[in-house]
């Protein structure tokens, strides 16, 4: 049987992957190297010249896009459809198995599966059985915690009594958010995996089963796979071993959300005799952006190891800008930008990078300011964010109380005792009385009807408004808004949350602070500052954003761009601190996962690649810069005790340079730094 047009499109190296003998495969391909091709060939090959049947074929994806992408692309090959062949993601394989295997899996029949506010949902009830306050336990954080141990295949009886009371009662929620799942036959995301790999493991037939079904295992993106993924494929290919993965060690970049890169690093172990393949021939990138990728990665240890190549042009060198501050950086990126449509580019081949989404607020107000259209992929933009918008309703409310939305948002935001019944009935004494919330909030404080403790709640929030109001006045506004986020307790709600989109909330009202900084209020306006910085955000939040189809500039955080590639790429905000992030500085490990990060950016970069980092950044941190001198003693939690030898730059990006006694020379962005003065 002729299979050239299989074999003809591959290189040598895609070529060897695709047509191994039978047996466990390891393919690392690297950036931009063909590891989509290289799976559907491979797939192709087995059912043409092994002549293996589909129903034999199992291939697993993390994305339903890249599932469809890949039947599709077998499909055009092989010029007809691969029924009976499963191709899905892990949560659909996983939600096959259990609708077909219900009963064995402990489940009603009709099962409902719960997204991840439903999750919460879930969670808050939870916490109302137990008569914990939703205030000191944040059920995202309480999510966090109960998928994070799902994801290691750990249920509550797994887990040792911690020593820990925080850590106890976390383990008593966890138990009551399974009883409840039980009790209403709630399955959740993480859910759908541990019960499908308890499933099969614990019921040998079904092992059998299945292990002689899928004959050949496929797996895409192996790098990102977490605990229970990796067993869950072990399980399947225990029999045979037929085993094919493909990932790339050097992008594995979703450690916080539970994805293991030791996986990557254990297949030969677990499988042995196993054949690698590498993929280092870049069909992307240029050879000097190529090579500072190759540069960057090289200093992480313990790696499969590849060296990106290119037969294609050399290209243009990788630039570097230094910004004195993030707004001069911002405009020398939409500059360039600017100058690249004015030859004949589309904008939508630029991309800008940045590893905070919270970056993303200066880089927009720079382009709606230069009429150039942009969409923020993957999220909202700045003024769209929900904590964002919390935050400007507080503002709202110390403005002026008669604003019934920004009542609505806040009154129980952070959660304070004042749930929907009583915002319903505040909500119909307004209607029928024709007036705004806050009066009808004041008059059924004044009539007292309420239950104590939700009369006690609301009495609370009316105060706390009226003290923020009372506390801000002819204060400045980056002050008035510092000052409104703290005593509303936003930045502790969001701060509870130790996981990335905690930390990302919180960044985010921290540069709500900086956008008041450098916000210039014109006094022919007629209003007040404040009045008029939140009709600014108002009408920032009313640009329309472009459309997919729409010619516009790409604006992304590092996560967002894996997988997508642009001719011109701007890696902005490298400056210690911000990216690398402070945790990787604090947290073993995570510095190697930021080279990846910066790899996986670095790669997007098709034609011309800027590097881009800002002097300082405004920042409200000018107490703690003073309390820095030259030449005095300071101590920080990793380095030790240390000499100051320079200080640049204002704010909290300023950077501070200390000979620590034990690891010599650092420099160190002041307001991560944690520095203690001695």
């Amino acid at each position: 049987m002729d299979v050239s047009y299989i074999l003809d499109p591959l290189n040598e190296h895609q070529r060897e992957a695709v047509c191994a003998p039978e047996g466990p495969m390891l393919v690392l391909a690297g950036a931009g190297s063909g590891k989509t091709r290289v799976l559907t060939h491979r797939v192709a090959w087995l059912v043409q010249a092994l002549h293996v049947s589909p129903l034999s074929i199992l291939a697993v994806t993390f994305t339903n896009k890249a599932a469809q992408e890949m039947r599709g692309r077998i499909e055009q090959m092989l010029g007809y459809p691969m029924r009976g062949m499963w191709i899905g993601t892990f949560h659909s394989i996983a939600h096959r198995l259990l609708r077909a295997h219900w009963r064995e899996a402990g489940l009603e029949q009709g099962f409902q599966i719960l997204d991840s506010d439903d999750q919460i949902r879930l969670i808050k009830r939870a916490l109302k059985e137990l008569n914990l306050d939703e205030g000191y336990w944040p059920p995202r954080q309480v999510q966090w915690y109960i998928n994070g141990h799902k994801e290691e295949g750990r249920r509550p009886h797994h887990i040792e009594e911690p020593a820990d009371a925080q850590q106890r009662e976390l383990l008593r929620i966890y138990r009551t958010y399974e009883e409840l799942c039980q009790r209403f036959s709630l399955v959740d995301f993480s859910e759908l995996l541990l019960r499908a790999y308890e499933l099969i493991k614990n019921n040998e037939p079904l092992c059998q089963r299945y292990q002689q079904r899928f004959l050949y295992v496929l797996v895409d993106e192996f790098q990102d796979t977490n605990a229970v993924q990796y067993e869950w494929l072990k399980l399947f290919a225990a029999r045979h071993r037929n085993i094919f993965v493909v990932g790339d060690d050097d992008q594995s970049i979703y450690g916080w959300r539970g994805a293991r890169v030791e996986n990557i690093l254990q297949f030969e172990r677990d499988f042995h005799g196993a054949n690698v393949a590498r993929l280092e021939q870049n069909y992307r990138s240029t050879a000097n952006i190529l090579n500072i990728a190759n540069a960057i990665i090289d200093n992480n240890q313990g790696r499969l190891g590849k060296q990106l190549w290119t037969s294609g042009e050399e290209g243009e060198s990788v630039k570097l800008y230094v910004g004195y501050n993030e707004i001069d950086e911002a405009r020398f990126v939409v500059d360039r930008i600017q100058s690249w449509a004015d030859q004949g580019n589309a904008y939508s081949d630029a991309a800008i990078l940045y590893r905070s989404n919270a970056q993303s607020r200066v880089f927009e107000e720079v382009l709606v300011r230069s009429d150039i259209p942009y969409r923020v992929y993957g999220g909202l933009r700045f003024f769209e964010r929900a904590e964002i918008k919390d935050a400007l309703a507080y503002l709202r409310m110390i403005a002026g109380r008669q604003d019934d939305p920004s009542f609505e948002r806040i009154v129980n935001t952070p959660t304070r005792g004042i749930g929907n019944r009583t915002v319903e009935q505040i909500r119909e004494y307004a209607r029928i009385n024709q007036t705004s919330m806050w009066n009808g909030a004041r008059a059924l404080i004044q009539q007292r009807e309420l239950p104590s403790r939700t009369l006690s709640a609301l009495v609370a929030f009316v105060d706390l408004i009226n003290q923020m109001a009372e506390a801000v006045q002819g204060a400045a506004l980056a002050d008035a808004i510092e000052t409104m986020l703290q005593r509303s307790g936003l930045i502790t709600h969001f701060a509870k949350d130790k996981g990335e989109k905690g930390q990302a909330r919180k960044e985010n009202l921290e540069e709500l602070i900086t956008a008041a900084r450098n916000y210039e209020h014109n006094d022919e306006e007629g209003m007040d500052p404040l009045s008029a910085f939140l009709s600014h955000a108002a009408l920032e939040a009313g640009e329309r954003q472009g459309e997919e189809w729409e010619e516009c500039v790409q604006l992304m955080s590092l996560h967002s761009a894996k997988g997508l590639e642009f001719p011109l790429v701007f890696l902005t905000g490298m400056e210690e601190g911000l990216f690398p992030h402070q945790r990787s500085l604090q947290e073993s490990g995570r510095l190697e996962e930021e080279r990846r990060l910066c790899y996986v950016g670095m790669t997007r970069a098709m034609q011309i690649l800027y590097i881009s980092y800002a002097w300082s950044r405004t920042k409200p941190a000018e107490k703690q810069s003073d309390s820095i001198q030259l030449g005095g003693r300071v101590r920080h939690n990793s380095f030790g005790d240390g000499v100051v030898l320079g200080v640049e730059g204002r704010g909290e990006h300023t950077r501070v340079q200390v000979n620590f006694e034990s690891v010599g020379n650092k420099w160190l962005v002041l307001a991560y730094a944690n520095l203690e003065k001695l």
